[in-house]
């Protein structure tokens, strides 16, 4: 079965790529949508994960009669009151990379004992313009005080997840998928498409 990605992120379409293979092996080819680098990107005016997952999907699913997915996600951290949230990719600014981000996360960390965070993602799954369904994975840790490791990809090499005792960034792909946010929200998409083979 074709499932189109509608992400620009080839990080993150490389992780779908990998679950895809280890949860069903065989079954889901993930691509990028068709034409994804002409269309002019929604505008993710929603205040929640969901409400911009389902924007992202509903929109770019209107150019393919094929099932589209859209995923929104992003670290929320306590102290700073659930920042950066929604803006976790543009936290630093609208062209902002992921070293500018992270830097402004440890600016604004400086000197707070409290680091708990949590890491969430919701994917929308979306047909010609209608909305299935969204699917949601959450995954707490804690933001150390400075980077560590070289896998992974935005703010993977600050989040520190206790039961690995390790950064994200630090874990193998295989690792980081049985417990990621994003891997907990895709497995439980494509256990449901399984249902509909």
């Amino acid at each position: 079965m074709i499932l189109y990605c509608a992400t620009s992120n080839r990080h993150k379409l490389r992780e779908f790529e990998h679950a895809a293979q280890r949860l069903a092996p065989g079954s889901f080819q993930i691509l990028p949508l068709p034409g994804l680098g002409e269309l002019q990107p929604p505008p993710e005016t929603g205040d929640t994960f969901e409400a911009n997952a389902i924007e992202k999907a509903l929109y770019y699913s209107q150019w393919t009669q094929e099932l589209v997915f859209a995923d929104d996600s992003g670290l929320a951290v306590e102290a700073l009151g659930g920042a950066p949230g929604v803006l976790s990719a543009r936290y630093a600014g609208p062209s902002a990379g992921d070293q500018a981000n992270n830097q402004l996360l440890l600016r604004n960390l400086q000197g707070v004992t409290h680091r708990a965070a949590e890491f969430v993602c919701v994917i929308a799954l979306a047909q010609a313009k209608r909305l299935i369904r969204t699917f949601r994975g959450a995954v707490r840790g804690e933001i150390l005080h400075q980077e560590r490791g070289v896998n992974g990809f935005g703010y993977d090499p600050l989040f520190y997840h206790p039961p690995f005792g390790c950064t994200f960034a630090e874990a193998t792909p295989d690792q980081k998928l049985l417990v990621s946010h994003r891997g907990q929200a895709f497995a439980q998409l494509i256990e449901y498409l399984k249902q509909r083979i």
